[in-house]
């Protein structure tokens, strides 16, 4: 669950992480009055769960209240990766003399929270992972002891070499990690942590993800989703309880199982396709499921042609089979579809596809082969 700058800075800003103040917006008006608050000179920033805000015009620095308001009119209403800024966070602008990165990440190669730092900050980490790796220094934290000061500390001098701002960003490391722990984050980063002329160290902006599997046992936490901050396709996949990850191919993919579905991506790939999504319907499917499956599929304009790749162990392969008609039904498809299907009453299946005029195969890779062709522009 992605939260937004504002609800991650509070979290950070309540274990005693130096922020700035701020406050959210929601009209011009507000962002003017906020900066008469702060003294004049903000930054207003667009509160929306996308990367690239800077890039797309949604952060702007105001050097007085009326400039402050006549920025928050653009910001508000503008649309940044399909996503429309309802809210903005107006806080007090930084006098910045040097930017740094600090973050920490589950590693699963490792098993454990790893920390990256680096002093080349305000740029995306993996630009400088790509063209000067040895600016990032990586700590792996062992999950018996937590953070240790000393670990700290040569983080901190690798950002700094004078020992005060050193010490103030190990410091802010140890905070950055309590509130990672705590929240039940996957991440957890400060981009960046910026010094002042007057030896101040301090974070300008902050961005939490938290583990979805942890919201259960943390309802305060879990109370921070903003859903009309996120794609609607997929808050449709939550609530109807599938797992979907939109991507930016045109084939339609819905699997039953996660290793199915990396599996059918990767195929999908292997044969000149692109995916258009991850959606794995589950081990048990339920008719209902995969109407809604195909509704959420047949809603995004850039699915050419769709594929239906089940593995019948659990899953009732007729189950899919009369929801496969049930939605076509409901909603004629415009795309073609494919349907690859094996396993748990397969015979019923098939049959009851092809009383709906439906064919189907039990050879995935002639099934992929076929969704890309159509995809493509090729022979139905």
């Amino acid at each position: 669950m992605n939260i937004h700058e504002y609800q991650a800075k509070e979290i950070l800003r309540r274990e005693g992480v130096p922020i700035p103040p701020g406050e959210i917006a929601t009209t011009a008006a507000q962002v003017e009055q906020i900066a008469r608050r702060l003294g004049g000179m903000v930054v207003v920033k667009a509160q929306v769960h996308a990367g690239g805000r800077g890039k797309a015009g949604g952060v702007k620095l105001a050097k007085t209240p009326a400039e402050a308001a006549e920025v928050g009119k653009k910001i508000l209403g503008m649309q940044i990766k399909g996503l429309t800024v309802e809210k903005v966070l107006v806080t007090a602008a930084a006098d910045i003399e040097t930017e740094a990165y600090v973050g920490v990440i589950i590693d699963r190669a490792s098993k454990r929270a790893v920390f990256m730092v680096s002093p080349a900050g305000g740029i995306d980490i993996e630009e400088v992972a790509a063209t000067d790796p040895d600016k990032i220094m990586r700590l792996p934290v062992d999950p018996r002891y937590g953070l240790q000061p000393f670990e700290a500390m040569e983080m901190g001098f690798f950002l700094y070499k004078d020992v005060a701002r050193a010490r103030a960003a190990a410091r802010i490391m140890a905070q950055l990690y309590r509130a990672f722990i705590d929240s039940g984050a996957s991440l957890a980063e400060i981009n960046p942590l910026v010094t002042t002329p007057d030896g101040e160290v301090i974070a300008v902006d902050a961005k939490m993800v938290i583990d979805d599997n942890e919201l259960d046992r943390r309802p305060d936490i879990a109370a921070l989703r903003d859903e009309s901050a996120e794609e609607t396709s997929e808050l449709q996949a939550r609530r109807a309880n599938l797992t979907f990850i939109k991507l930016d191919g045109d084939v339609g993919c819905i699997v039953n199982g996660a290793g199915l579905a990396m599996a059918t991506m990767d195929l999908v790939k292997y044969y000149g396709g692109e995916p258009a999504n991850f959606l794995d319907i589950g081990g048990s499917s339920s008719p209902e499921k995969v109407v809604n499956a195909l509704r959420i599929i047949t809603a995004d304009s850039g699915v050419k042609a769709i594929l239906f790749n089940i593995f019948g162990g659990i899953t009732r392969t007729d189950d899919v089979a009369n929801g496969i008609v049930t939605a076509t039904k409901q909603s004629p498809l415009t795309v073609p579809l494919v349907i690859r299907l094996t396993g748990t009453n397969e015979e019923v299946a098939l049959k009851i596809l092809a009383e709906n005029g439906f064919a189907a195969t039990s050879d995935m890779d002639e099934a992929v082969q076929k969704v890309v062709a159509l995809a493509k522009g090729g022979a139905k």
